[in-house]
């Protein structure tokens, strides 16, 4: 098991050195899994059936994508935190090509989704949940374009594992508990209610209404539309159509045909706005991700239409500190973390969208090493700062900042926006601050010895999920991460065709041209803040893959806006492990920090590491939730 090295002697107190020093290597090496280890294949994800999914295409011959698409079938047709009609974000590593190739399955805004519009319906942010929370859906393309593209197997192998899943399978008990704390959401749209609530009786309102933990759930309208899907691939290819081919028209069956008709016929009938073309003018993207250098390995995310760059612009400031020379977890080593992570997500807030429509981000600017070198300038050693601003990344690339008035008025906390229109329509919200900043949802991650590797972190379409119509298909609540002022956000601002800035960041790293990890989380806007602490415990501190995976000992900022309801923030909020020393506690707080001392930070994190030496692959998953691998 790796061990960290010491940390270099400094002037803190006595107590307090043999506090760190003694301490944290043994709760580094305190995991609550082993470490997964595979010579031909690794496949995890966030529920031990999905993991079987995956391992099932592998044992037919499968590779890294079929693999993680039957993990994604499978943990969406268990609503994992994500349903059939969310999104999907991906990193492919090509090996035959040696390219990371970027999947782009967000949905985008439908027709007629205009800050007036939600401003009319009383409305100061796109709502949570409900059809008009909708964007078109994006998983069932995303899964079909990255089979079709990169997979060995047909697609009805690849969906096998979920039409079995949607014809009954025995419920676990967090999920079932979760429709019942929802059900006065899902009692209002009879096709929710259906699926969700069948022991629904109106007559007895006390008695449970959804499924009891191990009862055998069944969803036949899935089920139907995941079959429609498998007979069009074998038609196609009874036509003598290619695989590829066969694919692509179950794939236009979706998004043209039967399918897009009940789903769009279903929303509008509920209010929603899609329309025939929102669906069929919609098209998975594939695309070059962004990446840095950091200290010679090459980090790969995809770009500002995730919050993935917010990592890389966090590398590009560390990198020029000795965090080794702080010791792990030290006042130093967490001030300067913290603050880095806080200049980046400045940015985040302002500058992050969706690149396809207009205005154009920034982004050769924000991964600037000199402007990393600059926003670096700004951390004082001494405090906290909580009033950051967004920089000006336009001077590390040709154009003149357009919205350099909005970017000098801009608050970390956005003021109370005014609503319009209708009083009283605005939806209460379902989460509170810190449960919709941490919102969660799965993450998969897929590797084989052929060097195809697979990190995709999807979401959206989770309970209380809308269901269209007889589709059985849940759709998304993501318009909400969209906002309806530019001065919160000019390049973020809803439209129709546009895509919401999503927190959701798969993560891959390569060196020397060969995959070295790939590695992701589920937690809304505590995403990148745990990857990024994942990626230093590998390569800064030792650890191996499960001690980083676990993270007991991560901190959490709160001063970056969330992306979901009302789109607060807690500058200078931070939480720490109960079990860092008091010492460092009490010095954070002399720096004008408001500490939480909390049992554990959030960090459901996965990933895959590629022990290069003996030609194997480590898998490891976080104890914090259900997240399960397999390998061989």
């Amino acid at each position: 098991m790796a061990t960290r090295r010491s940390i270099p002697f400094c002037k803190p107190a006595l107590a307090a050195l043999i506090l760190v020093l003694t301490t944290v290597p043994a709760l580094a090496q305190d995991v609550g899994k082993p470490i997964l280890h595979g010579k031909h294949w690794v496949a995890v994800t966030g529920k031990p059936l999905g993991a079987t999914a995956g391992a099932r295409m592998f044992h037919q011959g499968g590779n890294a994508v079929d693999a993680a698409a039957a993990m994604l079938g499978a943990t969406a047709t268990m609503w994992d935190t994500l349903g059939w009609g969310g999104e999907t974000q991906a990193l492919i590593h090509n090996p035959e090509t040696g390219e990371v190739i970027g999947v782009n399955g967000v949905g985008v805004a439908p027709t007629g989704a205009t800050p007036e519009f939600f401003r009319d319906q009383g409305m100061q942010y796109p709502p949570e949940y409900g059809p008009l929370a909708a964007v078109t859906p994006g998983t069932p393309g995303s899964l079909m374009v990255m089979v079709a593209e990169y997979g060995e197997l047909s697609l009805a192998e690849v969906l096998a594992p979920a039409i079995e899943m949607a014809e009954g399978y025995p419920i676990e008990k967090a999920q079932a508990d979760n429709m019942e704390r929802r059900r006065e959401v899902l009692e209002q749209w009879p096709s929710s209610r259906q699926v969700f609530l069948p022991h629904y009786d109106s007559d007895n309102p006390d008695q449970r209404a959804a499924p009891r933990e191990g009862e055998v759930f069944v969803q036949e309208d899935l089920a139907n539309t995941l079959r429609k899907l498998v007979e069009t691939e074998q038609q196609a290819l009874a036509d003598g159509k290619s695989r590829k081919e066969a694919i692509y028209a179950a794939y236009d069956r979706f998004y043209t045909g039967d399918i897009a008709e009940e789903i769009v016929s279903a929303t509008r009938e509920a209010g929603g706005l899609f329309t025939m073309e929102d669906l069929a003018e919609w098209e998975v993207k594939l695309e070059e991700p962004v990446s840095t250098d950091y200290r010679g390995i090459d980090v790969y995310k995809l770009t500002t239409w995730t919050q993935g760059p917010v990592m890389l612009q966090a590398l590009n400031i560390l990198e020029g500190f000795d965090l080794k020379a702080m010791g792990y977890n030290s006042k130093r080593y967490i001030h300067t973390l913290y603050q880095a992570m806080n200049l980046a997500f400045a940015d985040r807030d302002f500058y992050y969208g969706d690149p396809y429509t207009p205005p154009e981000e920034p982004i050769e600017g924000l991964l600037s090493k000199d402007y990393a070198a600059e926003r670096r300038e700004l951390i004082r050693e001494d405090r906290n700062l909580t009033d950051y601003l967004p920089g000006d990344p336009y001077q590390y690339q040709s154009g003149d900042n357009p919205y350099e008035e909005l970017r000098q008025n801009w608050q970390i906390v956005p003021p109370e926006a005014e609503a319009e229109g209708e009083e009283g329509f605005q939806q209460a919200s379902l989460m509170n601050f810190e449960e919709g900043f941490r919102a969660g949802t799965t993450a998969i991650q897929a590797a084989d010895a052929d060097g195809w590797v697979v990190s995709v972190t999807p979401s959206g379409g989770w309970v209380p999920a809308f269901i269209a119509g007889n589709s059985g298909i849940g759709l998304s609540q993501r318009m909400q991460s969209f906002v309806l002022d530019e001065a919160l956000n000019p390049y973020n601002v809803v439209a129709p065709g546009k895509r919401p800035r999503v927190t959701l960041t798969p993560s891959m790293a390569l060196k020397d041209g060969k995959p070295l990890m790939a590695f992701s989380v589920q937690g809304g806007d505590t995403q990148d803040q745990n990857l990024l602490q994942f990626f230093l415990n590998m390569v800064e501190w030792d650890m191996n893959v499960q001690q980083a995976a676990e993270g007991k000992q991560n901190i959490m900022s709160y001063q970056m806006q969330s992306s979901f309801g009302a789109h607060q923030a807690e500058p200078g909020r931070i939480e720490v492990p109960r079990s860092l020393s008091p010492y460092t506690t009490d010095q954070l707080r002399t720096m004008g920090y408001d500490v939480d001392r909390v049992d554990r930070v959030y960090n459901p994190t996965q990933a895959i590491w590629f022990d290069w030496e003996n030609g194997t692959m480590q898998g490891g998953a976080s104890d914090y939730g259900e997240d399960y691998g397999i390998a061989w």
